[in-house]
């Protein structure tokens, strides 16, 4: 009886993605690498480290326009960040507790005011970068499993093979084939 009381009462140590942030009312402003071929969690041959991950709601998307010249269609978004999972020190441009992030790659992403979602930002010459499409994904909830499968990734220092069995989880959004293409990489250089 005395050994479950003591055991009940240990406390779990955090993990690596259970990140403890004191927002501050500022803006992440995050540059769209439009030209970046794959975009998504499961970026690269091996998989690509990931610099800035956090879900949040969508406050506001702004009707597209041609801001950004012939490059592509520039549509700006905002949201305001739920939780982090993950952030990567790039230097001078360092996440530093802001609460709202904006970036112009909402075009044809079919997101919303209110939509939850969850990111992944990775660095491009010491700043944040976002290559839009898969690298926002719609979630249902802060409870969806894609949070659970990304924090155990986080935290298994973006092993794919902690998520092994997730996979079929990430091909109702179309990523199944990139996770298992890192999982092979992965298991082919052990």
């Amino acid at each position: 009886m005395f050994l479950m009381a003591f055991w009940s009462c240990k406390e779990s140590k955090p993990s690596k993605s259970d990140l403890d942030i004191e927002f501050t009312q500022d803006t992440l402003t995050v540059g769209y690498t439009y030209w970046w071929p794959e975009s998504g969690p499961f970026i690269g041959e091996c998989g690509e480290a990931f610099s800035l991950v956090f879900s949040g709601t969508i406050t506001d998307v702004l009707e597209p326009t041609e801001e950004a010249g012939p490059l592509y269609n520039s549509q700006k978004g905002f949201i305001q960040i739920n939780q982090v999972f993950k952030i990567k020190d790039i230097g001078a441009n360092s996440y530093t507790n802001q609460q709202f992030f904006v970036s112009d790659c909402f075009n044809g992403l079919e997101l919303k005011k209110e939509d939850k979602v969850l990111v992944f930002c990775y660095d491009y010459e010491n700043d944040f970068s976002i290559p839009g499409g898969s690298s926002l994904l719609k979630i249902d909830s802060f409870d969806d499993p894609l949070i659970t499968s990304i924090k155990k990734y986080i935290d298994a220092d973006e092993n794919p093979k902690a998520i092994k069995k997730d996979v079929k989880l990430w091909e109702k959004h179309e990523l199944g084939n990139d996770l298992e293409q890192i999982i092979h990489c992965n298991e082919s250089g052990d």
